[in-house]
């Protein structure tokens, strides 16, 4: 069964700039995380891309133009956000919102972040897959339970060993 891919934004897909002040959009210097093109040009002619971020400054149409500043919104089936939804990523009710407005379960829908807190722990916690994105292998004591990359390109292959 083929599944719909969420991925977050920043240091998912886009590298987050800390002194960078205010929308993403807006920066003066905007970059794609390393192997997110071709994961992207990859996974999207096979499934949906979805992005659910956290942002709470940008809304949907300026978190769109910050992925065409770098390339990638070409291959982004939507945008989810505070601000489309009404609920922060913190909490399992933001994917909740997501499941209702995709009219997917839990079982569809794989979610790919950097941040266990807010991207992983929540969506497991409502029995989507998780893959989290571990660029610099931390260490946790949950992490036999959860699926781990440390590039983004291994996405590729495990989309392939699940065909």
């Amino acid at each position: 069964m083929m599944k719909t891919y969420l991925f977050d934004w920043g240091d998912t897909l886009m590298v987050d700039f800390p002194q960078a002040l205010g929308k993403m959009c807006d920066w003066q210097i905007v970059e794609a995380v390393e192997g997110a093109k071709e994961t992207l040009a990859f996974l999207s002619q096979k499934t949906p891309i979805y992005i659910a971020t956290n942002a709470v400054d940008s809304s949907e149409r300026e978190i769109q133009l910050a992925f065409e500043r770098v390339g990638l919104a070409q291959y982004i089936t939507g945008y989810f956000c505070k601000a489309n939804l009404g609920v922060g990523k913190e909490s399992s009710d933001y994917f909740i919102a997501i499941l209702e407005k995709l009219k997917l379960g839990s079982g569809q829908i794989i979610m790919v972040g950097d941040t266990l807190d807010k991207d992983i722990l929540p969506a497991q916690k409502l029995g989507i897959e998780v893959i989290w994105f571990n660029k610099e292998a931390k260490p946790h004591q949950c992490e036999a339970s959860i699926t781990q990359i440390c590039e983004l390109t291994e996405l590729c292959r495990l989309f392939e060993r699940s065909e």
